[in-house]
């Protein structure tokens, strides 16, 4: 074999005591299928955890400072307004049954009750399957009409509700009408309170 000759560098003499040097990779320690797992585990729950108490605090539902105790006002019941037959209402009174004729029989009783003809309409409602004869007024103040009323046609049950507002008067407000819903416990000739 051909020798050949190098120059003499740092690593042809190297000390004997010497320690390795340089990047050394040990070995990697086994790394057990269940414990990744229970780490993984333990990890989706805290979030979790966090997230639903972070939601409902951000909701309202938690208070993380609850407030004192605060002295609760004494609810009292509405007071329900003194029947007042008042004739200047207009009145409109709805058929909500499958049974024909209820809003004109119940029109003759009220203009018999001493209401103008001409202020008194009757018609069928949109739907046929309403349960309770209801009076509906527009504002408070019409309370006590709408319960005068509802002992004139014998008995109905008395709402406040913008659903059957009277045309717009001059100011752009609802003008004041009641109107009455006849609904299922008037049809087959039964009627409250008669």
């Amino acid at each position: 074999m051909p020798t050949t000759t190098y120059p003499k560098d740092r690593f042809d003499e190297l000390p004997a005591d010497t320690t390795r040097v340089g990047a050394h990779r040990a070995e990697n320690p086994r790394l057990r299928a269940g414990v990744v797992l229970a780490w993984a585990a333990g990890a989706v729950l805290v979030l979790v955890a966090v997230g639903i108490v972070g939601t409902m605090i951000v909701t309202g539902r938690i208070a993380l400072f609850p407030a004192e105790p605060t002295a609760t006002a004494v609810v009292q019941a509405p007071v329900e307004a003194d029947p007042v037959v008042d004739t200047s209402y207009p009145v409109l009174i709805l058929n909500a049954t499958s049974e024909r004729g209820l809003a004109t029989a119940l029109r003759d009783t009220v203009v018999g009750a001493g209401w103008n003809s001409d202020v008194v309409d009757a018609g069928d409602a949109s739907t046929h399957d309403f349960a309770t004869t209801t009076i509906f007024y527009v504002n408070a103040e019409d309370e006590g009409a709408a319960r005068g009323l509802a002992q004139v046609i014998g008995g109905a049950d008395v709402e406040m509700s913008e659903a059957y507002a009277g045309p717009d008067a001059a100011d752009g407000n609802p003008s004041k009408q009641l109107t009455v819903v006849v609904g299922e416990d008037r049809a087959g000739g039964s009627s409250e309170g008669e």
